[in-house]
């Protein structure tokens, strides 16, 4: 589903309290300006999904920022990712991934509109933020006082439509390699939304892909990197030559979740569809 309205109408199209979201992830900024991931000038692409979301989305309720958001983990990278997502006038809530180092993130990113919390009450909402990384690894893991504190979180907000973010993929998202790299207790965090009815959706990044399923009545989305995108449903590392984007989504007062994809027209620059990793 593409919205075909502005910003303006869809205050007037949805019910009173609906929340507009955008989620915007695995940016992979450098401290040069002009740093490239597999030929792709990382700064350039996101200032171009970015001018697409304002032209389309110019006054959302919130940005959620999902983690990689600097490949080198630079402070030169956070300022300016802080800088330009405090652009849209609207709270930025980030999270790290495995490329970030919380504590630079912690330093750079806690300005200008931009934090990083555990939870938010937004509108009739409640955001959770799970921190799944695991220092200096490329999977994920979640820890024993996250989980706890997650649990206690969801047991005194029974009635709150709760969208759960993280970095790392909780369950598998059937490429092989990439699944290697996954949430390790995934399990854990999975048994733990079955058990709160109120657990809407689990929303991450890291695949660098689409992703949009349906287990256990619980809906699982991931989103396409402002850089370059994973090929899905693979065994091995496989790039595909498909533009980035970033995901809308309308939070509805009953918990409904009404939410899609855009992406540029095209490709900002010539990817290295015969690399191998990186």
């Amino acid at each position: 589903m593409v919205l075909s309205v502005s910003t303006t109408a869809f205050r007037d199209e949805f019910p009173p309290g609906s929340l507009l979201a955008l989620q915007i992830t695995d940016t992979h900024v450098f401290a040069d300006p002009g740093g490239r991931l597999l030929g792709v000038n990382t700064l350039d692409s996101l200032d171009q999904v970015l001018a697409l979301a304002r032209e389309r989305f110019p006054t959302p309720d919130f940005i959620l920022a999902t983690g990689d958001l600097v490949h080198d983990a630079s402070p030169e990278g956070y300022v300016r990712i802080r800088k330009r997502l405090s652009q849209f006038g609207a709270p930025v809530y980030c999270l790290p991934g495995n490329h970030d180092v919380r504590e630079e993130m912690e330093r750079y990113l806690r300005s200008d509109g931009v934090s990083m919390p555990f939870v938010v009450n937004q509108g009739r909402w409640l955001l959770v933020f799970l921190d799944s990384v695991i220092p200096w690894g490329d999977g994920g893991r979640l820890r024993d006082t996250e989980i706890e504190l997650l649990r206690y979180t969801l047991k005194v907000h029974p009635d709150t439509p709760t969208l759960i973010c993280l970095h790392h993929q909780p369950i598998p998202v059937d490429s092989l390699w990439l699944d290697t790299m996954a949430v390790e207790n995934g399990d854990r965090l999975i048994s733990l939304v079955k058990a709160f009815p109120q657990v809407q959706c689990v929303l991450f990044g890291h695949i660098h892909q689409l992703y949009d399923r349906m287990t256990n009545n619980k809906r699982f989305l991931a989103t396409p990197s402002t850089c370059i995108q994973f090929t899905p449903l693979q065994a091995d590392f496989g790039v595909d030559n498909i533009p980035p984007g970033f995901r809308w989504l309308v939070l509805l007062p009953d918990g409904g979740i009404l939410t899609g994809i855009l992406r540029l027209d095209r490709m900002p620059d010539a990817i290295d569809l015969r690399s191998r990793g990186y």
